[in-house]
């Protein structure tokens, strides 16, 4: 879900090209896993699986969608969250009720013949579980895709590997990247391309937010930009009914924050949450490494296990042997 600040921001971003990005890129694996298991389904929302009946549509998302980030000249490393702050597990509880509650509406949904609505609501009942990241895992190393696993959470680890100097910039769907300070945020990479959205074909194009240039445009510091945060509510706190993104903004900058939260909140106590945002749990123990895939071994992982057209996966790895093979492998990975 992240932080619902988007109401703010539309001035404080800028649409690119892909032409724009290359680089190194921290993907919140989390956030790009349940994009791929959301996205990537069937016409009335079953997710792509092989004969086993296990789900493989995170590991087509990676493949192809990793294949395109090489051949415009990203280098993804994907980070994977942690543990947890107890204070998230309320957050954790309401949405596996969400998903539970989202899974009978689908079934509900293709007894009635909508698929329509069936689709909306699968993709709503999305859920990482250990066999999606462990195949993950096994599918990045194959793809000689480094991955990093983060202390906690996914994308505070990747707000520190930008602010370090060790990637260019985060990539990730949710705000939550700038309230841990990620100097430069993209989103819409998972997602981007024709989408369509409540029955209408749209074009999603990548976007770019820079901390420095939105806090200028707010007029906010990055303390304040987390109190915004903390109004309208993280995944860490349910935030202020009725407060919004714009009138968290002017609380915000008149001084009121303290106060406001005294009078709405008494019981909150803002500070742990504050805190978590400014010095979140990271680490220093990874290595930064792409290597050329290992085709044979991509290829008894997804067409001998999962049952994935091998025409399709060769036909995706050549494209990165050609883009490879246009430099020297050093220089490309």
């Amino acid at each position: 879900m992240g932080v619902a600040i988007r109401d703010i921001l539309a001035d404080c971003k800028e649409t690119l090209t892909w032409d724009e990005l290359s680089g190194t890129a921290a993907v919140d694996a989390h956030n790009a896993l349940y994009q791929f298991l959301s996205i990537i389904r069937q016409p009335d929302g079953t997710p792509l699986m092989n004969d086993a009946g296990e789900i493989t549509s995170h590991l087509s998302g990676i493949l192809f969608r990793t294949v395109n980030f090489l051949e415009m000249g990203i280098k993804p490393v994907f980070v994977f969250d942690g543990k947890p702050p107890e204070f998230k597990q309320e957050t954790i509880e309401e949405r596996r009720l969400a998903r539970t509650k989202a899974d009978e509406a689908w079934k509900a949904a293709l007894r009635e013949g909508d698929m329509e609505e069936a689709y909306r609501q699968a993709s709503a009942s999305s859920r990482i579980d250990s066999h999606v990241i462990t195949s993950s895992h096994e599918l990045l190393d194959l793809l000689g895709i480094p991955w990093v696993q983060a202390p906690s959470e996914g994308e505070a680890q990747a707000a520190y590997m930008v602010q370090e100097g060790k990637v260019t910039y985060s990539v990730s769907q949710d705000y939550d990247s700038l309230l841990f300070g990620s100097p430069v945020l993209v989103r819409n990479l998972t997602v981007s391309g024709r989408r369509k959205i409540r029955g209408r074909t749209i074009t999603v194009n990548p976007e770019r937010i820079v901390l420095s240039a939105l806090q200028k445009c707010l007029g906010v510091t990055r303390e304040q930009l987390i109190e915004i945060g903390i109004l309208v509510g993280t995944d860490f706190n349910p935030g202020i009914r009725g407060i919004g993104g714009k009138t968290a903004l002017k609380i915000v900058r008149s001084g009121a924050f303290d106060s406001v939260i005294a009078e709405k909140q008494p019981e909150f106590d803002p500070d742990p949450i504050r805190e978590f945002f400014l010095s979140p749990p990271v680490t220093d123990d990874y290595t930064l490494e792409w290597r050329a895939p290992d085709v044979e071994g991509v290829v008894e992982m997804l067409c001998g296990r999962y049952d994935f057209s091998e025409d399709r996966v060769r036909s995706a790895l050549a494209k990165v042997s050609v883009k490879a093979a246009q430099k020297t492998l050093d220089a490309w990975f």
